[in-house]
């Protein structure tokens, strides 16, 4: 039994070391470019909050294994715990813009990385594939953030839209129904940090990032859209197939 419980926590200690690497990290960047308390706060709010939610998980999933995909997924959260702490820095001081982009463009590089690692090592879980979509959707949300401090405040659908769905579907079950496979899906999603990443960098005129991340906003729109309506059908379809069903009992007796 003791030897279970040593090798049940090492996942447990995985999500400590990932924490200590997130604190190193705000460290260095705090000694490299003077980060106020809004910056440190936050960096180290997003520390804290990433390591409970996922020690929370593993415990409650009980694996046996963090996985090399997961620690490749831990060290992209590492990155965006950077990024985050950057970004709330840059309402105190002028952002090292160069610095913000590096960390950025590394994490949205990595993104791909765990899943194939996962397939390539057979160690996929349900686990796995949360974590990595909340780390993607929470770097969108903080690039949103930094964006809209340029575009203005209707860059934050992007970072928004998918925390309204799952908001949404805690009144509206049926949207909780598991989607089919989209490559236009993953695409889409892609996008949206590549837009945000290159308005952020501010290389191009105004104009060119207006309508890029413009672009990237209605692509999100008709993504969520087609979603949302293939959900409705399905959850229709469901229903009618359930009340056919009792008819059919109904009649049999």
């Amino acid at each position: 039994m003791a030897l279970n419980n040593t090798y049940d926590a090492r996942p447990q200690h995985e999500t400590a070391v990932g924490a200590g690497i997130q604190l190193l990290l705000l460290a260095l960047l705090g000694t490299a470019i003077g980060m106020g308390p809004a910056g440190w706060l936050t960096g180290l709010a997003f520390a804290f909050a990433t390591w409970a939610v996922l020690a929370r998980a593993l415990h409650r999933s009980c694996l046996r294994s963090f996985g090399p995909a997961n620690r490749v997924t831990l060290g992209r959260a590492t990155l965006v715990g950077g990024v985050t702490a950057l970004v709330a820095d840059s309402f105190e001081s002028a952002p090292p813009v160069t610095l913000l982009v590096g960390l950025t463009a590394v994490a949205l590089l990595l993104d791909g990385v765990d899943g194939k690692v996962a397939r390539r090592t057979g160690t996929s879980t349900a686990l796995g594939a949360r974590f990595d979509m909340e780390v993607d959707a929470f770097l969108i949300l903080v690039l949103s953030v930094y964006v809209s401090t340029q575009l203005g405040p209707w860059v934050l659908l992007i970072g928004g839209m998918r925390y309204a769905f799952v908001a949404a579907a805690r009144l509206a079950p049926w949207l909780n129904a598991p989607l089919p496979p989209s490559f236009a899906r993953k695409t889409v999603a892609a996008v949206q940090g590549m837009a945000l990443l290159l308005a952020g960098a501010e290389l191009l005129p105004h104009l060119a990032n207006l309508t890029i991340v413009a672009l990237a906003l209605g692509s999100l729109l008709w993504s969520f859209g087609r979603d949302v309506r293939w959900l409705w059908r399905t959850s229709r379809i469901t229903v009618e197939a359930a009340a056919g069903g009792k008819v059919l009992e109904l009649v049999g007796r």
